[in-house]
């Protein structure tokens, strides 16, 4: 009966709950529709910071200056002490005047790399209606700009965030990229971020439309300056100046391949345990969770019997059946969701790994620099 209870029934009733009572968040309906819009338009800085970006630049960069959008436009490209070369790829590409491109200064204490170079760049476009703090690493359709500042004025909202599509095409993505998505969706269901009278806060740093108006209200990037989860910790501090937005999107994509497992387990080791806040209660109860959500289920539909088998059965199709609209974002086959207890698995281990490094002095590792900090 114990066995029932914990390996069959127990995740069962939490995949009941995280289906009919979590924001619908596995349907993935949040999207980014075209947003008809007349003008007048807004001015819009976008700001790039780049760290040892030379295989990425060109795309990403190119897509910026192929925007259609129809008010002023400027692109700012912080440099942020590359040792490749990609300030010098970065300026080969502008023949219009439109980008510059800034040598970032040194990081000074306190402040992760990523966000002191876009502190520089926000100093450098001065006044201007909106920031796009994008990625050096994710290309946009033309359109792209265009939509998210007709969705901010239409809405009156001072943050819209899209989430890049990510790369999906070797075995390590397919098996990991999509199920990333909907445990980050999970957490974060959109349909409560977009909701004002929520408090739940979550953004996509690939692509963040900003108003600047409020961002200085909020007391400016320096709010956020030691985050190694920045773009939540931005939605945290945009929400309590109005309304933000965030939906997937498939205007702007990943340039980023995820080739091995490995690359994977570096991405999610960097942010894993900051996203914990460092603690080792949330550490033991997220890896539980997991277990309980992701393991549990088939260890009591293949080894168990009666209840336990039946429950563990049902569990494991509900988990598979809540994967489908997110894989077919991602085209995947469905089948794919019966793989989550391994993804579930793969990702806890990644998790207790941030861990680790954060108490090896190596938290937060990004491009040679370990910065993960307490505030």
């Amino acid at each position: 009966m114990m066995f029932a209870a914990i390996f069959g029934v127990l995740p069962l009733c939490m995949w009941i709950y995280l289906i009919a009572a979590r924001g619908m968040f596995w349907l993935a309906r949040e999207r980014d529709e075209v947003c008809p819009f007349d003008g007048p338009w807004p001015s819009v800085a976008a700001i790039v910071p780049a760290r040892d970006e030379a295989d990425v630049i060109a795309r990403s960069i190119s897509s910026l200056l192929a925007q259609d959008y129809p008010g002023r436009f400027d692109i700012i490209l912080v440099d942020d002490q590359s040792d490749d070369g990609t300030a010098s790829v970065a300026r080969a590409l502008d023949a219009s005047g439109r980008l510059q491109v800034l040598n970032g200064a040194p990081r000074p204490p306190g402040w992760t790399g990523k966000l002191w170079a876009v502190k520089q760049g926000i100093e450098k476009a001065g006044a201007t209606d909106y920031l796009w703090l994008t990625d050096a690493d994710i290309a946009h359709t033309p359109d792209d700009l265009r939509n998210l500042a007709a969705r901010a004025r239409l809405d009156d909202l001072v943050l819209v965030s899209s989430m890049a599509k990510l790369n999906c095409e070797t075995f390590a993505e397919r098996l990991l990229i999509p199920a990333f998505v909907f445990f980050f969706a999970m957490l974060f269901p959109f349909a409560w971020v977009n909701r004002k009278t929520s408090r739940v806060a979550a953004a996509a740093g690939g692509c963040m439309l900003v108003s600047r108006a409020a961002l200085e209200k909020a007391g400016g990037i320096d709010m956020i300056r030691h985050e190694i989860i920045d773009d939540c910790a931005l939605a945290r501090l945009m929400k309590k100046q109005g309304g933000i937005r965030l939906a997937l999107t498939e205007r702007s994509i990943s340039l980023r391949p995820y080739e091995r497992i490995e690359d994977i387990r570096r991405m999610v080791a960097r942010s894993a345990y900051p996203q914990l806040d460092y603690s080792l209660l949330l550490l033991a109860g997220t890896l539980i969770g997991v277990g309980l959500l992701c393991v549990a289920a088939p260890i009591a539909a293949i080894f168990g019997s009666g209840l336990a088998r039946i429950t563990g059965v049902l569990a494991w199709l509900l988990l598979a059946l809540a994967m489908r609209p997110m894989l077919r974002f991602y085209r995947l086959s469905p089948l794919w969701g019966f793989a989550l207890p391994v993804t579930g698995a793969l990702y806890a281990l990644f998790t207790l790994d941030s861990a680790i490094q954060f108490w090896r002095g190596r938290g937060g590792m990004w491009k040679g620099r370990a910065q993960a900090m307490r505030a």
